[in-house]
């Protein structure tokens, strides 16, 4: 085992043994190196303003991923690069990306601008010419996790087109790939400080038998989530593991009609595999999934380890009967994702077991499957409701009825009542108002912030009305007519 951080950055690498194992890269960077251009706003992952690049080596490859250094713990930056605003001006030339806000008037206070810089430059990187010209989509999601409270959006947008005028700038994405392999560690890192252990396993034997070691260490995956006990809640979080490491955990693959996704897989490399099997039905949440850093950060094992009620990916995962699998001393299980959730934050794991992967299955013929979030804005908010709905139709009957909410119960839930209701049912208007009814007895939602009880359930039968609307058998409607229609009716409450 090593007890020493290991990065790469502004060209040389750092060596770091005297720092606690929670500390962030954002207080590191600021108050450590004193490299202040990288902004404090929010300090929990929502303003952007702390947005940096991180290099890593995943499957032999350089990732380069934006994400929130307010929530990167300085021990899972071993072996990698870091790259703020201050590695993009060379001398007195301004990068293109920095050049492009000059010259579209794109920053007024200039606090948020730094995490504006990072997040395009990130886009620019993914941009190698020749390829086709930006499109507003591709801008809106790469700045989704930046909030601009006086410039406003306009020119910042405008400055994403700008960018990819002026003339490239070349990265060596080689060089920094060579860097990297020379800081790769075969062993676990175990980095010691005040007496509590930060360890880095690289393999899940090595993870399996920490685990069982030290049954009530953390378990730390993206930190998107573990970050909050940290920056808001002040929590002492003992002896971590870190996921990010296993080879194992890293790793996507089609098995027997399913796609095995490890538990350390990012959410957006997860959800752009699920999206090309099931494009229609999960484009839409993947872009309103947290922002795109979080995404890059955040695991789709953790999101489902968490178990949170309000976690947008475990009822489609529950809809489409997806399974979990776990790894412990005793070996490895696999069971129904809906019964991994016991009660709220209870679930069915053992003290020495982790979650080591999850098993969606594949699109299979007569399937049809939607999904909908429900939220007060369509940018990086949690849901009020999700909703999941899947079923076999053949002629105009259905079978295999699965459906599944969020927001609406204590954990992730499958809606069994009207699921019973609608099987073997005639996909009809008749069938549907009566699973509509049947659906309040499956559910007693409560209200918080974010919804009342009665808009809870009012909100989840209309969206089983959509569901059919875009899947019965005569004149379906399509998602974007639907869209479309809700757009209209919004506009027009908007201007009464």
């Amino acid at each position: 085992m090593s007890g020493k951080i290991r990065y790469f950055f502004q060209k040389q690498i750092h060596q770091v043994d005297n720092i606690p194992t929670t500390r962030t890269l954002l207080q590191h960077l600021r108050e450590d190196l004193h490299c202040t251009g990288t902004k404090e706003g929010c300090a929990e992952g929502d303003c952007g303003a702390c947005t940096v690049v991180v290099g890593e080596v995943i499957n032999g490859q350089l990732e380069m991923k934006s994400v929130n250094a307010c929530l990167q713990l300085m021990p899972t930056l071993d072996g990698k690069a870091i790259f703020t605003v201050e590695d993009l001006q060379t001398g007195e030339n301004l990068h293109p990306v920095q050049q492009a806000m000059v010259e579209c008037h794109g920053s007024q206070c200039g606090f948020c601008t730094p995490g504006f810089v990072m997040s395009l430059w990130d886009l620019y990187l993914d941009r190698e010419p020749p390829c086709a010209p930006l499109q507003r989509k591709q801008i809106d999601i790469a700045l989704s996790g930046n909030l601009c409270r006086c410039t406003g959006y306009r020119p910042i947008i405008d400055a994403a087109h700008k960018m990819e005028q002026l003339p490239r700038q070349h990265f060596d994405k080689q060089a920094v790939l060579q860097i990297l392999n020379t800081l790769e560690q075969t062993d676990t890192l175990d980095y010691v400080h005040a007496g509590q252990h930060f360890f880095a396993p690289r393999t899940l034997s090595d993870l399996i038998a920490l685990r069982k070691t030290y049954p009530q260490a953390c378990l730390l995956a993206g930190g998107t989530d573990i970050g909050i006990w940290v920056t808001k809640q002040f929590r002492d979080l003992g002896h971590i593991i870190y996921l990010g490491k296993v080879v194992e955990l890293q790793q996507i693959s089609e098995e027997n009609d399913t796609l095995k996704i490890g538990a350390a897989v990012s959410l957006d490399d997860a959800y752009r595999h699920i999206c090309q099997h099931y494009p229609q039905e999960l484009n839409d949440l993947w872009q309103r999934f947290a922002s795109l850093p979080i995404r890059h950060a955040g695991t789709l094992g953790g999101n489902v380890a968490n178990g949170s009620p309000i976690g947008d990916s475990m009822p489609w995962l529950i809809a489409l009967g997806s399974r979990v699998v776990l790894h412990g001393g005793a070996g490895e299980r696999e069971l129904a994702l809906e019964d991994f959730y016991l009660a709220y934050q209870k679930k069915d794991l053992q003290a020495d077991e982790i979650v080591s992967a999850v098993r969606i299955p594949l699109p299979r013929a007569n399937l049809i499957f939607r999904t909908y979030k429900l939220a007060k804005r369509f940018d990086q908010d949690i849901s009020a409701v999700c909703a999941a709905f899947s079923a076999d139709l053949i002629g105009d009957r259905l079978s295999n009825v699965r459906i599944a909410f969020g927001g609406m119960a204590a954990t992730p839930k499958r809606a069994q009542k009207t699921e019973m209701a609608l099987n073997q049912q005639t996909w009809n208007e008749a069938s549907l108002n009566a699973a509509m009814t049947t659906l309040a007895e499956d559910y007693a939602p409560l209200s918080d912030m974010r919804a009342s009880a009665g808009y809870r359930l009012q909100t989840a039968q209309n969206l089983l009305r959509r569901f059919w609307l875009e899947t019965r058998p005569d004149s379906p409607l399509t998602t974007q007519s639907v869209n479309a229609f809700a757009s209209a009716n919004m506009n027009a409450a908007e201007a009464k």
